[in-house]
Order: structure tokens, then C-alpha cells, then sequence
């Protein structure tokens, strides 16, 4: 047992390039999957409800929600109406901008600076995320009558798309440790 633990008091610089590397294929896959149609519609009760980002939108909050596409089907209408909204255009640069930030946490393995950037970046995009947890209606379980043998609908009772969201709070910490690791060892050159 204690060589477990002096195994594991040793490996901390593997484990944080781990977590780097684990960013990366999280940003890269997430980001590059806004290319694609269903992705960027799934993300729109996320934007359109956020102070933080629903000028990217020209289109009110509330309108998004006629013009749903279920995942792996397509309705023209919905699709003209994405367009006019700029949903597209929104998350291509959205998914550019995630796969930045993923490659320069991932670059912190040889670039403390780039490493230092991208842990920050980490850090400040998943505070806009956790933040859809107070913007955005679909993260709770709706009120759909079923009320017995008690209420599960409402805080604290996360829906699909909460729980999607609340993961992102290990991103945040996770972007804080890396940024941690690269500042000490820019103070260490």
C-alpha cells in the first residue's frame, strides 16, 4: 500500500498532462461537433436564455422553442428559421473558439504559457455554462403533472441538459489546476 502511494505522491505532473490531454478530447469532440446541425440546435435554449450571449441570436428566447429539431431528424421550416437566427454561423465560431482553448491547454504539456491561457480559458468558459444552470428553463425537470407520491419537477430535479451542464463544473476545476501547474513553472524558469 505505501509504494501505491508513493507511486501516486510521484505521478501528480502525469496525472495533470492527463488532465490536459482529457480537456483536449473533451474541447476537441464537443467543438467540432458544432459543425453540425443538431448540435448547434441543441445548444440554442443555452444561448438564447444567457444575458451572457443571447445578442449572438437574432431571435427572442422564447420563439426558439417552435422551431426544435429532434435529434437526428430535420424540418426544413426549423432549419430556415435556425439560419435567420444565426444559429449556425454562432456555433461554428463557438465550436473554433472550444477547440482553441482545448489545444492550448493541451500545448501547456511543453508551453506554460500557452498552458496557463488555456487553464484559464477552461476556468472562464465553464463558469459561463455552470451559469445556464440559472438562465435556462430546460436544465430542470418540467412540471408535466406528475406529482405523485411527490413533486419532482423544478430545483433540484436536473433534466438531461442540467446534467449535461452541471459536468462542467470538473471542468472547472480541472482548468484551475492545469493554469495552476503552468504559472508555477513559468515562476520556476
Amino acid at each position: 500500500m505505501k509504494k501505491i502511494i508513493q507511486l501516486l505522491a510521484n505521478s501528480q505532473s502525469v496525472f495533470i498532462n492527463l488532465t490536459r490531454i482529457s480537456i483536449f478530447i473533451v474541447m476537441a469532440w464537443i467543438g467540432g461537433l458544432k459543425v453540425y446541425q443538431y448540435e448547434a440546435d441543441g445548444i440554442v435554449p443555452f444561448v438564447a436564455n444567457s444575458p451572457l450571449m443571447a445578442f449572438f441570436y437574432a431571435k427572442e428566447a422564447p420563439e426558439y422553442m417552435e422551431y426544435k429539431n429532434p435529434e437526428g431528424k430535420t424540418v426544413q421550416k426549423n432549419i430556415d428559421w435556425h439560419k435567420e437566427n444565426r444559429t449556425y454561423i454562432f456555433s461554428f465560431g463557438l465550436g473554433a473558439v472550444i477547440v482553441i482553448i482545448g489545444t492550448l491547454t493541451l500545448l501547456g504539456i511543453w508551453y506554460a504559457k500557452a498552458g496557463l491561457l488555456g487553464g484559464i480559458l477552461t476556468f472562464g468558459m465553464s463558469l459561463v455554462t455552470l451559469s445556464f444552470l440559472i438562465t435556462t428553463p430546460e436544465v430542470y425537470v418540467p412540471n408535466l403533472g406528475g406529482d405523485f407520491p411527490t413533486p419532482q419537477h423544478g430545483f433540484p430535479y436536473l433534466s438531461g441538459a442540467g446534467r449535461l451542464v452541471i459536468k462542467d463544473i470538473i471542468m472547472l476545476g480541472a482548468g484551475l489546476i492545469c493554469a495552476s501547474d503552468s504559472a508555477k513553472r513559468i515562476l520556476q524558469s
